[in-house]
């Protein structure tokens, strides 16, 4: 799947960007397309909540202190 691959290659600051201000849908699409690929019906159900709700800024806030401190998205995904 390329679109995990381009999120996943992209450098750290660009991440951190696109999480602080695009969170809900690049990594929404992002924990969909991770969900289908390994077929994961949690992250799969997962990325569709958090596409339509954000996980209402609790995820969002995980989501940043994640890729500040890992470089990646780890919860959920």
């Amino acid at each position: 799947m390329g679109y995990l691959k381009a999120v996943d290659g992209l450098p750290w600051i660009v991440k951190l960007l696109l999480v602080i201000f695009f969170d809900p849908i690049v990594y929404g699409i992002y924990r969909i397309v991770k969900g289908l690929k390994k077929n994961n019906i949690v992250v799969l159900v997962a990325g569709i909540l958090y596409l339509f709700t954000g996980l209402f800024i609790i995820g969002w806030v995980i989501d940043v202190v994640t890729v500040a401190t890992s470089g990646k998205v780890t919860f959920l995904a």
